[in-house]
């Protein structure tokens, strides 16, 4: 487009005073052609592209097993991502096979995979990592659905149920901070978060491959150009709305102002135009069959419907031409095919001379094809017994739809925010190969506890279901540690392009720069955010900071602290590189202190530290260490991490666990804080000293205590047990940085195989404390115990045990 003077003149000016130039001149001064774009403060291309190693912590094969399991004949091979060839263990144990009945048995193959983590990094990782290789190799993930945090209102409190009263867990820090990216500057934030996961997905589905994303009315417009954006206007397949059967936007009474938002919106989006397609279809109405099937068929009570068999366009469409019971038309069909339908006596002339018409009869016909206004599934009510207690749970009904139409059975469907665990569940009942993610702990535990109600269901009605195994993401670099701050946002110009930064001070204990990259910026900022985040959990933990060491931060009382990041869980890498510099300098006590641990550290990695003369002591740092009056009146816990105690029954060669004492020592709130907020009349729940306590005021404002974990079993909610732990080792596949080729490498750490669990649900509130017995062969055995508390955090308990002998 050509400029004319003054134009020039209007940029050169701009230019020369530093200024951003107006939105006109991008598409007068760039061959942009797109005509229309989503912009958003911060917009970048730029995705990211890390590989970090998947850890694999748990393995459910058999949804309890009900005979007793030969625990030496477990395989001792390694379990390699990729490589799971159950049936082959099943083949080389004739006592294991015992217990696959002829109804009901764990495929071969493809394994599952439950992941827990930032999905970011696990849609890079599975991206860009060498599970890509084992997911295309089962053809790739032809269907993603995903119901992402669209809510603004949301913030990952869950509702838990003791007793007959329900508490409110607030969500953690890790929680927090996800929040706080996907709305911390509204629908900026949001945008950017659901952008760069969409362009990965896009890139991880198959050629045929499709998506659904489920949103309301906070965001719906949002997502839909940003879908475009990414997948094409040309790739559009669906608007589906799905009517709720009750409202989500307030109380509707006659003096509001608004009208009841009761639907929801399923934007359904291709890779390609080879993507899959099943049309799916409703029963007919008894409306419409009474209105169009008025026919009955004497001989057989068979309903049917006349239908023209005219062919349409006549002979321009190349219809024959012919006479039938007196009449001469063209017919759609040839006179043999006619002739064939007249013998079986589908061919119906209402009276002489009138046009003959073909029988339809009402069982074979389909029914109706689903349309994009979904008004016949309804919500999860109260009563509901798909229920599991979380918040944006969506019917299976819903998911069933869509995995029908979407995908065939055997191929892959994925969740990247699984929430209830609801697509894999479904996924799983209609003979999907399935690939769940989220970042809350409890979001996994609840899916886990869900997928294995959906085996032991499958093996009792007599089908087939697959193994899944729980996955952590591991070997986070440090530049993932630290969030860079809110005060920092790249300056954006009229073209789209990031600025450089000039003359900003970063806060006010750094030096002012100048002239400075964004990534130099970027890094000073992020140094500075971990300095202060270390000095701040130093004096909630009453520590005085050291110097001069590669993992730690502070001493108390004769003991090293270090603290592990604020917006990632402490994995196996970070302690190993504290035990690696404990044996350095001869540290021999040490405590670390954490927002999260990562599912399956421990107890393994404090014994294996206790083997090298270390005392390792897990904390976690409370929620509270960013009260600043809560510091100073020192009032902050930082509580240990959960202990188990078990007892084993040995009778000659068989072996059962019993469940003895479980420790907790969580604080939320305080009793006396919650005393003095409370109103008369009410009452609130807290967590104080590994309790939860609820605390009421009556009408007088007397307040009184009500302690609802009478026994160390209520905190319980699922309990596991592995008869032979370290029986499979954790082999991961990693690139040679010299040679360039993958090759097979232990962890050091071993799979926990779910291979005995209790764990309550809402219809059943009861928990057993001592599994059935075991045979095994004689011998010493490492059997694992793992414990998952109400809260969804998990800790492990290995003994030592000797069966058989003398």
């Amino acid at each position: 487009m050509k400029l004319t003077d003054t134009e020039k003149r209007e940029i050169l000016k701009l230019i020369e005073a530093d200024k951003p130039l107006p939105d006109k001149y991008r598409f007068m001064l760039f061959d942009d052609k797109r005509e229309v774009e989503l912009v958003w403060n911060g917009k970048t291309s730029e995705v990211t592209n890390i590989v970090l190693p998947f850890q694999v912590i748990e393995q459910v094969d058999e949804p309890r097993n009900s005979k007793p399991i030969m625990a030496a004949n477990k395989r001792k091979s390694g379990k390699v991502i990729g490589d799971h060839s159950h049936t082959a263990a099943v083949d080389k144990y004739p006592v294991q096979r015992l217990l696959f009945d002829t109804r009901g048995r764990q495929k071969s193959g493809w394994t599952n995979k439950l992941i827990w983590g930032d999905n970011k990094l696990i849609l890079s990782s599975l991206k860009n990592g060498p599970l890509r290789a084992e997911i295309e190799k089962e053809g790739g993930i032809k269907l993603i659905c995903i119901d992402p945090p669209f809510d603004v209102g949301a913030d990952f409190s869950m509702d838990i149920e003791i007793g007959d009263d329900t508490f409110t867990k607030k969500p953690n820090v890790l929680e927090e901070l996800a929040y706080r990216d996907t709305w911390g500057k509204g629908a900026d934030s949001f945008i950017a978060m659901i952008y760069e996961r969409l362009v990965l997905m896009r890139d991880l589905l198959a050629e045929n491959g499709s998506i659904y994303v489920h949103c309301d009315w906070r965001v719906n417009a949002f997502i839909r150009l940003v879908l475009n954006e990414v997948f094409g206007t040309d790739n559009f397949v669906n608007e589906i709305t799905w009517k709720r059967t009750h409202t989500v936007k307030g109380n509707i009474g006659q003096g509001s102002k608004y009208m009841g938002a009761n639907t929801d919106t399923i934007f359904a989006y291709a890779k390609s135009s080879a993507y899959i397609f099943n049309n799916v279809f409703l029963p007919y109405s008894q409306e419409y069959v009474d209105s169009f099937f008025k026919y009955t068929d004497p001989s057989t009570g068979r309903r049917y419907r006349l239908v023209s068999m005219i062919g349409p366009g006549g002979s321009a469409k190349g219809n024959p031409i012919y006479e039938v019971m007196g009449v001469t038309r063209y017919w759609r069909y040839s006179e043999a095919t006619m002739k064939d339908l007249m013998t079986k006596g589908l061919i119906v002339q209402t009276s002489p001379g009138t046009v003959p018409q073909k029988k339809q009869y009402l069982d074979e016909g389909s029914g109706v094809s689903v349309q994009s206004l979904w008004d016949d599934i309804t919500g999860l009510g109260a009563s509901s017994t798909q229920g599991t207690g979380y918040p944006t749970q969506k019917p299976e009904a819903l998911l069933e739809r869509i995995i029908k139409a979407s995908s065939n059975e055997n191929d892959i469907v994925a969740d990247f925010f699984c929430g209830s665990g609801t697509t894999p569940a479904v996924a799983e009942k209609l003979g999907r190969k399935w690939i769940g993610a989220d970042l809350g702990k409890f979001a996994i535990h609840t899916t886990r506890k869900r997928m294995i109600g959906v085996q032991r269901q499958l093996k009792e009605d007599g089908k087939d279901f697959r193994a899944f195994e729980i996955l952590n993401l591991g070997k986070y670099e440090r530049a993932h540690y630290i969030g860079v701050s809110s005060f920092f946002e790249p300056q954006i110009d009229a073209n789209g392009r990031k600025s450089k930064q000039k003359d900003i001070s970063v806060d006010s204990r750094s030096l002012a720069v100048t002239d400075l990259s964004r990534e130099e910026m970027k890094r000073r900022i992020i140094e500075q955010k971990e300095k202060d985040f270390i000095a701040l959990i130093l004096k909630a933990y009453r520590a005085e900071t050291v110097d001069n060491f590669r993992c730690f931060h502070g001493k108390k009382a004769g003991r090293i602290v270090a603290v592990g990041p604020v917006n990632l869980p402490v994995t196996r890498l970070f302690v190993e590189e504290i035990i690696l510099e404990c044996r350095e300098k001869r540290i021999s006590r040490v405590d670390i202190l954490a927002f999260e641990f990562e599912m399956g550290l421990f107890p393994n990695i404090q014994e294996e530290a206790k083997s090298k003369g270390i005392d390792l002591a897990l904390k976690y740092i409370p929620r509270e260490v960013f009260d600043k009056r809560a510091i100073e009146k020192n009032q902050i816990v930082f509580h240990d991490v959960s202990y188990i105690e078990v007892r084993p029954h040995v009778e000659k060669n068989s072996i059962a666990v019993e469940l003895t004492d479980f420790s907790v020592f969580y604080n939320q709130d305080t009793v006396d804080n919650a005393a003095a907020s409370l109103g008369n009349g009410k009452n609130k729940i807290v967590v104080e000293c590994g309790k939860i306590i609820k605390v009421s005021k009556d009408k007088d404002g007397i307040v009184t205590r009500d302690v609802l974990t009478k026994k160390w079993m209520d905190w319980i909610d699922y309990w596991s047990v592995d008869f032979n732990f370290e029986s499979k080792r954790e082999i991961v596949r990693t690139k040679n940085e010299a040679t360039g080729e993958m090759e097979e490498v232990w962890t050091g750490d071993f799979i926990f195989e779910n291979e005995w669990q209790s764990f309550r649900t809402k219809k059943d509130r009861t928990l057993e404390l001592k599994t059935s017995f075991h045979d095994c062969q004689p011998g010493r055995y490492k059997i694992a115990v793992k414990v998952v508390d109400i809260f969804g955090n998990d800790t492990m308990k290995i003994i030592d045990v000797s069966v058989g002998g003398k």
